[in-house]
């Protein structure tokens, strides 16, 4: 058996672990992933037995990714559009009220937290990238800004539920 012809049986393989995992039609995307790495960084292997290893454990890590992309955007909250009101409703007064106290409560968390956060918070509200912040931070590296802003947004909720109770 040939190379093509194992990494043909492997993609299926893949496809089918990766469904098992991981939602929607991103199986197959994931499977191409891993087998575009194998081919550019592992021509040198040839037999099955070294191919099916390496293969999982690839889309293993490209499972936790995905995962940890799909968290970090959010996309695992999203909330259905049935949920959400009809644009040009008018709020009603339990609305208005939930409302102004959830205003309350941010303004209150915002005002409690370091210049640092603060800064960061208006920078991304006015629009501007991870790296431009960046620069106009002075972080040495994104990774850096990346767990400023997780810990500012992290110490933001924990202020906001604190005011709640």
């Amino acid at each position: 058996m040939d190379r093509s012809e194992i990494l043909q049986r492997l993609r299926e393989r893949i496809v089918r672990f990766a469904a098992s995992r991981i939602r929607g039609d991103g199986a197959e995307d994931l499977a191409q992933e891993v087998l575009l790495v194998i081919h550019e960084k592992y021509p040198q292997l040839e037999r099955a037995e070294d191919l099916i290893p390496v293969a999982l454990e690839i889309t293993r890590l490209k499972i936790w990714a995905a995962r940890r992309k799909i968290w970090r955007r959010g996309e695992d909250k999203q909330v259905p559009v049935e949920d959400l009101p009809l644009p040009g409703a008018d709020p009603g007064p339990f609305e208005l009220a939930d409302r102004n106290e959830q205003l309350r409560r941010l303004e209150s968390a915002l005002a409690g937290l370091g210049e640092r956060c603060r800064e960061l918070f208006r920078l991304k509200l006015e629009g501007y990238t991870f790296p431009e912040i960046r620069k106009r931070m002075g972080a040495a590296s994104l990774n850096t800004l990346y767990t400023w802003d997780f810990r500012c947004r992290k110490e933001l909720l924990s202020r906001m539920q604190k005011d709640k109770q």
